[in-house]
């Protein structure tokens, strides 16, 4: 089994041919994103791990060689470990922030451990909180500033987040934003599926601002970036996941978008149509699938969560038509393995398991989902 490997693509020079189009939702007006602070862009440590002193102060880079040791290790931090004193934990851990086009995309982050997980990963979706050194460029966090997260607990896979009276001054346009954020941020931890708002230890059964119902809860099924018409028929139809590409400066990262597809639609048919519809006309998002993109066979879950495609030749679409895009594959396995039965996927080209993709690497295996998503470097 070959676990998906990641990186931010730099640029828009992918291998691909890259499409803009556009996003059924009404987007969030820039005034509203703009009147959060935009993160300090603190950048000391380039690409490739090295110290970059460029911007840092005289005083500053002084202090910055006599406390970083050779293997860029703070002096003192081994010591410290040697003689058994406290080191702080640290674990990678996905993050939903606003992106600057109003759309909530994981990041992941490497962040501290805590003795209540739940509690800590909300920390960090408050503005001004422990999240605004870290915060990439064109990203946000959706929590009003001073909002404290007075208690968090689980119990039956149910996360009760209870915040303090700042929580409710969000602004209204960001409403499903905030429940979103939230609620995808931390059903990622283990044995969390849902999750209960009060505020002051009082139950809230709808939203501050605009009244969304939440008294029962909410969960990934409610979906995140919505892209649904006021006449869907919410009946006859089902949600999916698929994941586009954004861009912020010569960034390239995955955002998930929930869509509605018929009710008797096989799922991951489904999955794979609406990826190869790409996005809504306007959207701000990007596909690098080609149209014209099709199954050959109906897929395949085998009994192990193996979910086998088998595509045309369109599929190919780099390298002369030789290799499938390493963004393709990307968008292709974090859309079908959101789905909890789907472990791996298996990718076929008229029925030829050995695939070559654009990065120089041989597809022999089933693709597994990586841990993180958008790590800055998959």
């Amino acid at each position: 089994m070959r676990r998906l490997k990641m990186k931010f693509a730099w640029g828009l020079a992918i291998t691909a041919a890259i499409t803009l189009t556009a996003c059924g939702s009404d987007p969030v007006d820039q005034d509203v994103l703009e009147e959060i602070d935009p993160p300090q862009e603190i950048e000391f440590i380039d690409a490739d791990g090295e110290f970059d002193f460029e911007g840092m102060e005289d005083g500053e880079i002084g202090d910055a060689i006599t406390d970083m040791d050779g293997d860029g290790q703070a002096d003192g931090e081994e010591e410290v470990a040697e003689k058994g004193g406290p080191v702080n934990e640290t674990a990678m851990q996905e993050l939903y922030l606003l992106d600057r086009n109003g759309l909530v995309a994981p990041q992941s982050f490497n962040i501290p451990k805590g003795d209540n997980e739940v509690a800590r990963t909300v920390e960090y979706l408050i503005q001004g909180g422990p999240i605004t050194e870290i915060l990439p460029n064109g990203f946000q966090a959706v929590l009003p500033s001073g909002t404290e997260v007075l208690d968090a607990t689980v119990s039956d896979g149910v996360a009760t987040l209870n915040f303090s009276d700042q929580f409710s001054q969000y602004h209204p346009d960001l409403e499903l934003q905030v429940l979103q954020a939230l609620t995808w941020s931390v059903t990622q931890l283990d044995n969390v599926d849902r999750i209960k708002l009060q505020l002051n230890g009082e139950d809230l059964e709808m939203m501050p601002q605009n009244g969304t119902p939440i008294s029962s809860g909410y969960t990934r099924a409610h979906g995140i970036n919505l892209e649904m018409s006021d006449e869907v028929d919410l009946v006859n139809t089902k949600p999916v996941v698929v994941y586009f590409l954004s861009q912020v400066d010569n960034q390239t990262y995955y955002v998930p978008v929930t869509r509605r597809v018929p009710q008797q639609m096989d799922l991951y048919e489904a999955v794979v149509s609406e990826l190869v519809k790409g996005p809504h006309f306007m959207s701000p998002l990007l596909t690098s699938i080609h149209n014209g993109v099709e199954l050959l066979d109906a897929p395949e879950l085998a009994a192990d969560g193996t979910l086998t495609l088998n595509f045309n030749e369109v599929l190919l679409s780099t390298l002369e038509g030789t290799a499938v895009s390493e963004e393709v594959l990307n968008m292709l396995v974090l859309s079908l393995t959101e789905h909890q039965e789907v472990q791996s996927v298996a990718l076929q080209v008229e029925s030829e398991g050995a695939i070559e993709v654009s990065t120089g690497e041989t597809l022999t295996e089933p693709v597994t989902r990586p841990s993180t998503v958008n790590t800055g470097e998959y």
